[in-house]
Order: structure tokens, then sequence, then C-alpha cells
């Protein structure tokens, strides 16, 4: 049997990792331009601490190492001559020239016990490399202190007849110019991510703008857009646009089509109206009259649903007044109609197309209820509206089956009673060609709540 991939891991190490990485892919950004950036960022950190880190242990510290050799040597041989000649000429000679050609000030000290040792700083190159050489190459008690100046660095060694003490620059034992590499490179690498930032907004500007033209065709509004940007960019904006043209094209001829379709029925249903009216009356003339208007009512809805409102252009709606139009018209048929609506949403949308889409859902409310409720709702990225009524309401099994063309539902409600099952459909229709929807809710009448969501 093989084993379940999915299944989970009992390794305690496999569960931290999957949710350190499940952590981390939460902290990451998810735009691309902070995305390209950090791929731009993460190799200029990544060499400049490889390159600190090899500058700092190889090249700073063998500088540091070979200057306190150095100072090291010159101290020794300023013992070796102090060794051959103790008197007090022979000593201040030694010392004149000790300060004169190598830069040390000494001071012979009575013989005594050396201080005590201090805490040695927790990273001092210097400290390391100084005691290293003067116990390796001078072999004799010695006491340093690399941190009490800033300036001179105090080193004393017990000799057998006294203590030299020994003042040495920090200059002289120690690369102290190591920081202006270290500024050099970080100040270069800021410049250098400044440019790489400018010219990687240049580059992800194109991409923006396609995806903004893409959301605005989604959306139904008219696109204005030229492609710029890499090879690889103008060939996405290309592309889009040759969709965006197929598309278009798509439509135009489906309407022409079925404008043509749409002419000649009427002209026959216009002649089966004719012959009949001037036939005897009778109860088969009656239900042949209804037969074809029940036919008549089926092709307008039939066409409406399948033209669409494509060629509408998109404007600036304002939704208040749209829903008082709509509030006339229901109480114009007895239905008392309230409104609700926050500020004066103007929403950029086909008109046309939207005041269908809220007709169909208040006919539908009407219908089957007495009392309708509009309201408004605004969040900063997409309207709600939505259509209450107090009518028995529908199945939630039942709801996404009402959304299907020619459907009708025969138990609870039956949203296109004399109809023919398309108001729902339409409204969802002309709802997603905006880049929205439309959803069935219960309400807060008691009755059915349909919501139109419109993207702002």
């Amino acid at each position: 049997m093989a084993p379940d991939r999915n299944a989970p891991s009992d390794n305690p190490a496999v569960a931290v990792w999957r949710r350190f990485a499940r952590w981390l892919a939460a902290q990451m950004p998810k735009g691309l331009f902070a995305r390209a950036l950090i791929i731009i960022i993460a190799p200029v950190v990544l060499l400049q601490s490889v390159v600190a880190y090899v500058f700092m242990e190889r090249h700073w510290q063998l500088v540091t190492q070979r200057l306190s050799a150095a100072v090291v040597h010159d101290i020794a041989a300023v013992i070796d001559v102090m060794e051959r000649d103790r008197s007090p000429a022979g000593l201040q000679s030694v010392i004149t020239i000790a300060g004169k050609r190598m830069g040390l000030d000494l001071e012979i000290m009575p013989a005594g016990k050396l201080p005590a040792a201090g805490p040695r700083p927790f990273f001092s190159i210097l400290d390391s490399a100084l005691s290293e050489e003067i116990g390796s190459f001078i072999k004799k008690p010695f006491w340093i202190d690399t941190v009490g100046s800033s300036d001179l660095v105090e080193m004393r060694i017990q000799l057998d007849w006294g203590i030299l003490r020994v003042l040495a620059h920090r200059s002289q034992a120690y690369a102290s110019n190591s920081h202006i590499f270290i500024l050099w490179m970080v100040g270069s690498s800021l410049i250098l991510l400044v440019v790489a930032i400018l010219f990687l907004r240049n580059q992800i500007r194109p991409v923006l703008h396609l995806a903004q033209a893409a959301e605005a065709f989604g959306k139904g509004r008219d696109v204005e857009y030229r492609p710029h940007g890499a090879r690889e960019v103008r060939q996405a904006g290309i592309a889009f646009l040759e969709m965006k043209r197929r598309i278009e094209r798509a439509i135009e001829q489906r309407t022409a089509m079925l404008n043509g379709v749409s002419h000649d029925l009427r002209t026959i249903l216009t002649r089966f109206r004719l012959s009949l009216e001037m036939m005897e009356d009778s109860t088969e003339l009656d239900a042949l009259k209804k037969d074809v208007e029940e036919m008549s009512r089926m092709l307008e809805a039939y066409l409406a649903f399948a033209r669409g409102e494509a060629t509408e252009p998109a404007q600036p709606v304002d939704i208040r007044a749209l829903l008082e139009e709509l509030k006339t018209d229901a109480e114009r048929q007895g239905h008392p109609t309230t409104i609700d609506v926050a500020g004066t949403p103007v929403v950029t949308v086909r008109r046309d197309g939207i005041k269908r889409c809220l007709s169909n859902l208040v006919s539908n409310a009407a219908r089957h209820g007495h009392r309708i409720g509009l309201a408004a709702v605004e969040d900063g990225r997409s309207l709600f509206i939505h259509v209450d009524d107090d009518g028995p309401g529908i199945p939630e099994e039942r709801r996404a089956d009402v959304f299907k063309p020619f459907v009708r539902l025969d138990e609870a409600r039956n949203m296109d009673e004399g109809g023919s099952g398309l108001g729902l459909a339409i409204a969802r229709d002309i709802a997603r060609a905006h880049g929205g929807d439309v959803m069935l809710l219960d309400g807060p009448m008691g009755g059915l709540r349909a919501t139109l969501r419109v993207p702002v």
C-alpha cells in the first residue's frame, strides 16, 4: 500500500519547518514590485555580508597582526639593547631613540607586580594580536590595555630589573582605516539600489497598466491601452488587445444576427396576429392569441438575455437617483417601498444595464411580496445594492437553480411567473458583465434578499 503523501508527518522537526514556512510565506510581500525588489536586494546584501566577513576575517585581521608584530619586534629590540646596557645614560639613550625613530613612548618603572588583567573586550582584533605576538616573541610576563585610551595602546612588560611601560599610537598596531572600505561598500551599494529601484519601477509600470486595462475591460468600461515596456510585456499587451477585439467582434456579430432574427420573427408574429384578428371570435381563437402573446414575450426575453447591454458605454451613475426611480415605479404598482442609502454613491457603470438588472430584481420582489426595501452600501472596493421583500423566499438549496435560463420554481416561489424564466439570469449576466455578481440571501424583512455587487 502506497503511503499517503497528504497525511500529517509525525516528525516534530518537519511540523516546525512547515509552520515556519507558512509564517514566512505570510510575511512575504504580495506585490510584484516588492518581490522583484527583494530579488535585487537579497543578493546584494548577501554579497556584502560575505565580502565584509572575508575582509574582516582575512585582510583586516592579517594587516592588524602584521602591524602588531612590527611593534612587538621594535619593543623586543629595545629590550635587547637595554639588557646590554642598564646604565642610566644607556637607558635614556634608548628611550630617546625609540621615541624619535620608532614612535614609542618608553618609561622604566620600579620592579613590582603587574596590574590585574582586566576583562578582554568582546570583539578586539588588536587585543588578540598583541597578546599573541608578545607571548610568542618576547616571552615575558606582560599587561596590555587597548581600551583605556582611544588613541594610545599601553603595554607593560615585566623585566628582571624593572617594568618597561610602552605607549604606542593605536594606528601603529591597528588597521584603523578599515571602516572606510565598509563605508565605500555600503555607499556604493545604496547608490546601486536606488538606480535599480528607479529602473525597476519603470519596468513594473507597464505591467500595472496592463492589469488596470484588463480590470477595466472586465468591468465593462472603455479601455484606452497602448502596449509598452519590455518585449514580453508588449507581447502580453498585444495579446490582450487581440482578445479584446475578438470579444467585441463576436458580440457585434451576435447582436447583428439577433437583430436580424428578431426582425424576421417579429414579422411572422405580426402576420399571425393579423390573421387571427380577421378570424371570427371563438374559444380556440382566444387560446391561439394567448399562445402568440406568450411567444412574443418569450422572444423578447430571449433576445434581451442573448443581446445584453454590451453596446452601451459606461458612465458615472448616481445610485440614489436610480433607486428613487425604481421606488417610484414600485409604488405606482401599489408596493410600499423604502430606501436606505449612505451618502451619494456614484459608480461608473452602464446605466441602462444596471437599471434593467435592478428592475428585474424589484419586479421579482413585487411579484412575490408586498413591501420592498432598497438599500445601498459601499465599502471602498465594491457597491452592494440590496433588494428585500416580505415574500415566502426561496429554499437555500434551490437558489442556485433560479439563475439558470428558462428555469422556473414550482415550489414555494415562482420567480418568473408569467415570464420565460430569464429574469434572474439576465440580472446576473448584466452584473457579471460589470465585474460583479448577484447573490440571494435571507432578507431582514422575512423574505428574500437579492444583492447586486458592483466594483467601484
